[in-house]
């Protein structure tokens, strides 16, 4: 410890240590930022890419653009559910 501050004969000191720290800091604090804005929407390799033209993905743009209503988004719902094999209320398969 000695070596890194020169305490008298005018060395860096021991506040030198601090230095990687603060890179270290600044780092994370770079990546939190990306992660919070440029990055918020994107897929990665943790998150897969939504198919925009999957039938479930077409319905429910369709009733949030008011096209289609509730009754209609339900019903259509439950058809889609039975054709693509989803594991239901309590179904079997």
């Amino acid at each position: 410890m000695q070596t890194l501050a020169h305490l008298g004969d005018g060395g860096p000191g021991p506040w030198i240590l601090l230095f990687p720290l603060l890179w270290a800091a600044v780092i994370v604090g770079g990546i939190t930022l990306l992660r919070r804005t440029v990055w918020r929407g994107r897929s990665g390799p943790w998150r897969p890419a939504a198919d925009d033209n999957s039938p479930l993905t077409v319905l429910g743009n369709r009733f949030a653009s008011g096209e289609i209503d509730e009754d209609e988004y339900w019903r259509r719902l439950s058809v889609l559910d039975e054709q693509f094999g989803r594991k239901g209320k309590g179904g079997a398969a």
